[in-house]
């Protein structure tokens, strides 16, 4: 009998974060804190076997489970991957870790239940990327924003309630028409909620481009797109440190995911007659929040415009329809999941011991803290492009791309390697370098062990990811040579 992989990366996050939260008191921080960290390791323990065990050289889903749930409407507990969505699973069970690491001594306050809260979550996301039943998805995609609110509006700053509901309607308005899409595609695959049977039905291009701007109203919010960003910001100003990596380092990237899974192959004739709007909106977020992230006085800020600045790449890369542009923005999902995390993190890090994100109250950090100045500049310079990083590759990929289209669409596209050069730099010289600034910084001291396994195990990943990419490519390969062939065709050639 074949190991139900995918539920196991689903539901041991889950039991593990009940188990957690059976540990609040101040008496039980300790136990919840290691229950914790052996939960979100057996996590990822039991993913391990979607790499090892994953085939290369098919596009068909892999690792599948399919059980009845709700006979009388089609509803399924089915489960599988391929080489679209396997490795968001594996980086989801990664960061689950660090996040556990990184509140270790931070978090004081109702320690079992911000735990609890992430290791909930962290299994959600797994079954996000992971549903192949529509309703399915959709519980696993509008569950996985309850943790996330509560982590913003309870551990939050000062404006944790806003940014908090600020996220928590912009999400779920969004939601609301794609479940409306839904609906309508069970009803014209005559009762099914399979995903791929969604693929298949024959729809004119009228109903095509609705069921489009459907899913765009649902995962534009959550990448975010250019105009629907503003949430974002907000919300990782707000959020423990924690809660800005996950945020940034997963659940942006099921907004660009749901474009590949819902948007290209159930409406790829509107897909592609809507190529040149996407195309747009990807360059504004790459071109104008690069120069805002430009102009930002808050390090968190200046990284969370940052952010969608870089997933703008993401989405220009689908829209192209080739394959250097495809596989190039799931490389760059990866990457900036690694970037971003460690970013974040490098904040998180200055933040316990001075609290302050502005980067004004910072300067000359590395004459203190020079192993930690290593590993900021380090990322820094990864976010910036870098060759041989991890966010060298995805970028470059998706630039030489859209070279292939349109020599403006490759042109634009590669100013991001200098406006994000300019900001991340700015940003470095100032609070890296320099003199010591003030007392906070004279009385700094640098990562401990905790800190450093954190920082050092991304900084492994994102150079391993930048020398050597073959490993994430070849895993994507074929199911996008798959997916680009369905929008070719389209469903009105068929």
């Amino acid at each position: 009998m074949q190991l139900p992989v995918l539920s196991l990366t689903i539901w041991v996050p889950v039991l593990a974060g009940i188990l957690v939260l059976f540990q609040s008191g101040d008496h039980l921080k300790a136990g919840a804190r290691w229950t914790a960290l052996i939960g979100s390791v057996l996590g990822l323990v039991v993913a391990v076997p979607l790499w090892t065990g994953f085939n290369n050289g098919t596009a068909a889903l892999q690792f599948v489970e399919v059980y009845q749930w709700i006979p009388r409407f089609n509803i399924r507990y089915a489960l599988g991957v391929d080489g679209i969505s396997m490795l968001f699973i594996l980086l989801n069970s990664f960061t689950t870790i660090l996040v556990i690491i990184a509140a270790w001594e931070v978090i004081q306050e109702k320690v079992s239940q911000y735990l609890a809260a992430f290791l909930i979550m962290s299994g959600l996301i797994n079954g996000v990327f992971a549903a192949t039943d529509a309703i399915l998805f959709y519980l696993f995609f509008e569950a996985m924003l309850i943790p996330m609110f509560l982590i913003i509006g309870i551990w939050g700053g000062p404006n944790r309630v806003y940014a908090a509901v600020k996220f928590f309607l912009y999400t779920l308005l969004g939601s609301l028409l794609m479940l409306a899409a839904l609906i309508y595609l069970y009803n014209e695959t005559r009762g099914s909620f399979d995903i791929f049977d969604f693929h298949r039905v024959p729809l004119s291009l009228t109903a095509q481009t609705l069921l489009f701007f459907a899913f765009f109203a649902s995962f534009s919010v959550k990448v975010p797109m250019w105009p629907v960003h503003t949430w974002l910001p907000d919300a990782h100003v707000e959020a423990p440190t924690g809660g800005s990596v996950v945020l940034a380092a997963i659940t942006l990237k099921i907004g660009a995911y749901g474009f590949l899974r819902f948007n290209l192959p159930i409406a790829p004739d509107a897909s592609q007659a809507l190529a040149g709007f996407m195309i747009t909106l990807s360059l504004i977020a790459v071109i104008y929040i690069g120069l805002v992230a430009l102009v930002q006085a808050d390090m968190k800020k200046l990284i969370a415009y940052s952010s969608i600045s870089h997933m703008g790449f993401c989405t220009l890369g689908f829209f192209i329809f080739n394959q250097q542009g495809v596989v190039g923005g799931l490389v760059q999902m990866v990457s900036h999941g690694f970037i971003s995390a460690a970013m974040f993190l490098c904040v998180g890090v200055l933040y316990d011991r001075v609290h302050s994100r502005e980067i004004s109250a910072y300067g000359g950090v590395a004459n203190k803290m020079p192993v930690f100045a290593a590993f900021a500049v380090l990322f820094a310079m990864a976010n910036s492009g870098l060759p041989a990083t991890s966010g060298f590759v995805g970028e470059f990929m998706v630039i030489l791309g859209a070279v292939k289209v349109n020599f403006w669409y490759g042109f634009l596209a590669a100013t991001t390697l200098i406006f994000g050069a300019a900001y991340t730099l700015w940003m470095v010289k100032r609070v890296i370098f320099g003199e010591v600034a003030n007392e906070n910084v004279a009385a700094l001291t640098d990562v401990n062990k905790r800190e450093m396994l954190m920082l050092a195990a991304l900084a492994l990943l994102v150079l391993f990811m930048g020398i050597y990419p073959k490993p994430f490519t070849d895993v994507m390969h074929v199911s996008v040579d798959a997916l680009l062939k369905h929008v070719s065709i389209g469903k009105l050639g068929l």
